[in-house]
């Protein structure tokens, strides 16, 4: 009974931890008369849908997805616990035009503009929900999309990656291990737990590209070198010397990494197409495409921290 208790206490301490949603929230969704939805300030040109998505929770949360013409994969966002998506715009129009994505990006329930509370069952929910969304609204099949999780957001994106067997691939920045994990350097996993990455990787079959800054002292380093470890198709991590949590974007390193991750998807796409393809005629002709890609990314400093400074657990 005592054991039961005190799992609970400790769980929802974790859970408060986890969770800082900015108040008031950075950005607002309307309705225009002909009935699409827009967040005021993001103009046309920026080439960005809002959707209102319902989940499983019962909540409805805003999802934005962010376009680009001649796209190779769509990312599929999970943002950190200290931020909403309305902060987020000017780090998705550099990742999109320096990767060449699509990325959709999303708020957790009671993050922004979307509706209910924060709780770790609901960000699953809302990952399904986005998922689900990408394939009915945009087609976007699982072979064409690469997850990406920072911080708290390892949570949902293993939750989805390790029931998606066909997914092309997962980025995990300064991700967690496990709630309790961040609170006390535990060995075992208690059943009392929250976001129980170190189970879940295991079950992910896709390659998986760790960023972890040296310095971090919100989650330790040891939590990214852990979760690398425990890949079943490891990527070559990036160790960001110096790196904090909340400030990897900055480091020139962080998108020329990401750029080679994503220039191995293609080949890997480009390798598999050919094994499924039929011997091509003779006469057919071949088409080769040269694709060039930009090499820088501004920084993003703020909303990513487990616990925020001047909050109290």
């Amino acid at each position: 009974m005592f054991i039961k208790k005190m799992g609970n206490v400790t769980s929802n301490v974790a859970a408060k931890l986890a969770f800082f949603p900015p108040d008031p929230p950075t950005y607002e969704v309307c309705r225009e008369e002909n009935g699409k939805l827009v967040m005021p300030g993001v103009t046309a040109d920026k080439n960005m849908d809002v959707n209102l998505i319902d989940t499983k929770g019962g909540n409805k949360i805003v999802a934005t997805f962010w376009r680009h013409p001649f796209a190779r994969f769509t990312l599929l966002y999970s943002h950190a616990n200290a931020a909403d998506i309305g902060q987020m715009h000017e780090l998705f129009y550099e990742l999109r035009a320096h990767l060449r994505v699509n990325i959709m990006s999303y708020d957790y329930s009671g993050y922004g503009a979307s509706s209910g509370k924060p709780t770790e069952l609901n960000t699953y929910y809302d990952i399904e929900a986005v998922y689900n969304c990408l394939q009915k609204e945009y087609g976007v099949k699982q072979e064409d999309l690469i997850l990406y999780g920072q911080s708290v957001g390892s949570g949902p994106t293993l939750h989805l990656a390790a029931r998606l067997p066909k997914l092309r691939g997962v980025v995990l920045h300064s991700a967690i291990l496990s709630g309790i994990r961040v609170l006390y350097p535990v060995k075992m996993t208690f059943w009392f737990d929250i976001f129980k990455n170190i189970d879940k990787i295991r079950r992910v079959t896709c390659p998986v590209l760790v960023v972890h800054g040296t310095n971090d002292e919100t989650v330790d380093w040891s939590h990214g070198k852990r979760l690398w470890e425990l890949s079943k198709e490891k990527y070559e991590p990036l160790w960001v010397k110096g790196g904090g949590h909340c400030n990897l974007e900055s480091y020139p390193e962080y998108i020329q990494h990401l750029n080679q991750f994503i220039n191995a998807m293609e080949m890997n796409s480009i390798r598999r197409s050919k094994q499924l393809t039929p011997n091509r005629s003779i006469t057919e002709p071949k088409h080769d495409k040269c694709l060039r890609f930009k090499k820088r990314v501004a920084a993003l400093k703020k909303g990513c921290c487990i616990v925020p400074k001047n909050r109290s657990s």
